[in-house]
Parts: C-alpha cells; sequence; structure tokens
C-alpha cells in the first residue's frame, strides 16, 4: 500500500519537495480512509483526514501554479483526480 517515491521523484528532491509531501499525504489519506471504514464513528480522525485532504488540496493548486507539467505527471502517477477550476 505505500508509495514508492523513486517511481515518481529524483533521488535530490526525496526530502521535502512538493511533490513527496503530496504522496506522504496520500498514503496517510489511504490508511486513514481503511481505518474510517471499520470506525465510523472515530470523529477526530475524521477530522483529522478532512485536514489532511485540505492540506494535500492546497500542495497541488500550488504545483498547478508553477509546474503543471509535474502537476500532471503526479496525478497520474498517483491515480488522482484533477482539480475543479472554475
Amino acid at each position: 500500500m505505500a508509495i514508492d517515491l523513486s517511481l515518481i521523484i529524483n533521488e535530490k528532491e526525496k526530502k521535502g519537495s512538493i511533490e513527496s509531501q503530496i504522496c506522504h499525504l496520500t498514503e496517510r489519506i489511504k490508511r486513514l480512509t481503511l481505518h474510517l471504514k471499520k470506525h465510523s464513528k472515530d470523529y477526530s480522525s475524521r477530522k483529522g483526514l478532512y485536514k489532511i485532504v485540505r492540506r494535500r488540496k492546497s500542495l497541488l493548486v500550488y504545483l498547478t501554479k508553477n509546474n503543471f507539467v509535474c502537476y500532471e505527471k503526479l496525478i497520474s502517477q498517483l491515480g488522482l483526480r484533477r482539480l475543479k477550476t472554475h
């Protein structure tokens, strides 16, 4: 279930790049989603999940504005939907 960062980003960029942060947040979202399927009344975990989703969304918005090609590549590799644009 863990996401292999070497498939997505280079060795130099693994530490704190936007791409690696999005990958780690996606992994945490998947883990919390599985947890909430078992424990549907765990409201504090649900609140934490919403917080992580908002953080990932803001990083994805930042990535679309600064490096759209990298954004396209990342969402295709992670299996995410495109952001809604107004």
